[in-house]
Formats: structure tokens, C-alpha cells, sequence
């Protein structure tokens, strides 16, 4: 009985060490948690705080997420640049947290430097742009994971981060990231032999999003279209925007999930654009270790279907 009574009790602690060894990785947005999936692929699940088509510039936590926040191991945000909301909540962990903008090795790009000499292309809605704030010239854009070489990165720290909380997968985490690099070394061929093609199509953005990717790629937008919520701009406004629209000629114009603008119907009705929708934060894709790679590859033949088509 004494024997059988010890057996149970080495079961026990065995067991309870394993689960001690999970470790809760939790991230801010979608994109982080795609690369982390990469990471942890075959050992564990990353959680993410934002659901899809939340914000992740204004949100507010449940207080299950705000428990979820304090209790992760690890946790990974963008940053203030992007969720200012989670500042005073990030301040309060007693786990790891990783301010991704602060990593060394990042690219990082600010507002305004890709298209310094060419402001009059931008038609911002200063009265409407639910970003205008977030965007001002010379502020970091903090769109960062469009860039593979930032992904790369971002896989890096997280690697290094797991490895030192669970020593038992360390190598499994090593071998999942240098499966990462080598995937994204190939889909970055694939998306340049691809975008090279159409880089000198006009294209126009509803959210300055995606330069990262565009600077990767050799595209460029030739305005932004900033308007937020459900509010309408002035009729002068459509006016100056249609004007640029009819000035570009057949282009493309991308909006956003979860919902294509009204906006968009005004701007484009009865001219040759096409419009289609471009997702910056992979709401729609599976967390898996292919996530982030899909994320990239939606992102380019999105782009490259539309303006193939001009």
C-alpha cells in the first residue's frame, strides 16, 4: 500500500512539473501570434488578446483578457506606437513582456519618409481619419511585421525567450525557427519574381498600412484615403479625391475588412478601378505554423491579381 501510495505520489509531482513547463505564451495582434505559432509548432498553442476585426489601436479588454494579460509567461505587444491602451496594463505584468518596437535588429520605417516629396498624392481626411493621430509625419509606423526580415526577428526573441523558460524544447524551438527562415528565404522570391511585374501600377489605400510591404516589393501607393468609422467626409472632399482617381486612370483601390467603406462606392462609381481588400492583420487565417507565410502570400496575389488586371 506504501509502495502503491508512493507511486501516486511520483505520478503527481511528474505530471505537475510537465504542466509547469507549458508555457503561456500570449500576443497583442494576430501577426505576432502567426509568428509565434512558427516557433512553437509542435509544442505548443500562442494565444492572442484582440479578436478579429478589433482595432489594435483602440480596444477595450474584458476582464478576462485583462487575467489573461497578468497571468501569460510571455508577452508580446507592437508597442505604443500601436496599442497605446495596453500601456499602463503592460506596466502592471510580472511575466516577461517584449515591446516588439524596441527589438535590435528591427527595420523600422516612419510616416511621411517613403513619400516626402510627393504630399500632394496623399488625400487624408484630417476631420475623419480615425489614424490621422496614429500617422502623423515623422511617427513610427509601426506596421513592422509586413517586412519578413522583421519577422525574422520577432521569431529570433521569441525563440530565444521559450528556450529559456522551457530548456526541454530548446532545440525543437531552434529547429522550428531555422524552418522559418528558410520559408520565408523562399516565399520572398516567389513574392518579388511576382510584385516585380506590376510595380509601376497606380494603386490607392484607404490605410496607411503597408508600407513595409510595398518598400520589400518595389510598389508604391499613390494616395491614402483616410477615413474612419462610419462618419462621411465633406462633399468637396469626394470631390478632390474622385478628381485623383480620374487623374490615375484604370488603378486599384484597397480597403480594409471587416467592412468595404460606403466611401468606396462614392470615390470609385462609374470609373475604372477595381476594388478589392487587403488585410494587413490576417483575421481570417488559421495560427498555425504556416500562418504568417499565408499572411504575406494573401497580401501579395491580393495585390498582384489586381493590378495584373490594369
Amino acid at each position: 500500500m506504501a509502495r502503491l501510495f508512493l507511486l501516486i505520489l511520483s505520478v503527481f509531482f511528474v505530471s505537475g512539473a510537465a504542466a509547469r513547463e507549458k508555457v503561456d505564451l500570449l500576443t497583442s495582434i494576430k501577426p505576432l501570434q502567426l509568428i509565434a505559432a512558427a516557433v512553437q509548432d509542435g509544442v505548443d498553442e500562442p494565444a492572442v488578446l484582440l479578436p478579429p476585426g478589433a482595432s489594435a489601436h483602440h480596444y477595450a479588454l474584458r476582464p478576462s483578457d485583462v487575467r489573461h494579460l497578468q497571468a501569460a509567461d510571455l508577452f508580446y505587444w507592437i508597442g505604443p506606437d500601436m496599442e497605446v491602451f495596453l500601456k499602463p496594463l503592460v506596466a502592471g505584468r510580472h511575466g516577461a513582456s517584449q515591446q516588439i518596437q524596441a527589438l535590435p535588429g528591427l527595420t523600422l520605417r516612419h510616416f511621411g519618409e517613403a513619400h516626402a516629396a510627393h504630399d500632394d498624392d496623399h488625400d487624408h481626411d484630417h476631420d475623419h481619419g480615425e489614424h490621422d493621430h496614429d500617422h502623423r509625419p515623422g511617427s513610427l509606423d509601426a506596421h513592422l511585421w509586413l517586412l519578413p526580415a522583421n519577422a525574422l526577428v520577432i521569431a529570433e526573441k521569441m525563440a530565444g525567450d521559450l528556450a529559456a523558460l522551457d530548456p526541454t524544447n530548446a532545440q525543437r524551438y531552434q529547429a522550428n525557427l531555422a524552418a522559418f527562415r528558410q520559408r520565408l528565404s523562399d516565399l520572398d522570391q516567389r513574392l518579388q519574381a511576382r510584385l516585380a511585374r506590376v510595380g509601376d501600377q497606380p494603386f490607392f489605400v484607404f490605410h496607411e498600412a503597408y508600407d513595409y510591404f510595398e518598400a520589400a516589393y518595389g510598389l508604391r501607393h499613390a494616395g491614402v484615403f483616410s477615413a474612419g468609422g462610419e462618419a462621411q467626409p465633406g462633399a468637396r472632399h469626394v470631390a478632390q479625391m474622385r478628381q485623383r482617381l480620374q487623374q490615375a486612370g484604370p488603378s486599384c483601390v484597397f480597403y480594409e475588412p471587416p467592412a468595404r467603406p460606403r466611401l468606396a462606392q462614392t470615390l470609385t462609381r462609374g470609373l475604372p478601378v477595381q476594388l478589392a481588400e487587403l488585410d494587413a492583420l490576417g483575421s481570417g487565417i488559421t495560427a498555425d505554423a504556416r500562418g504568417y507565410e499565408r499572411l504575406l502570400e494573401s497580401l501579395g496575389s491580393t495585390l498582384a491579381e489586381c493590378l495584373e488586371g490594369l
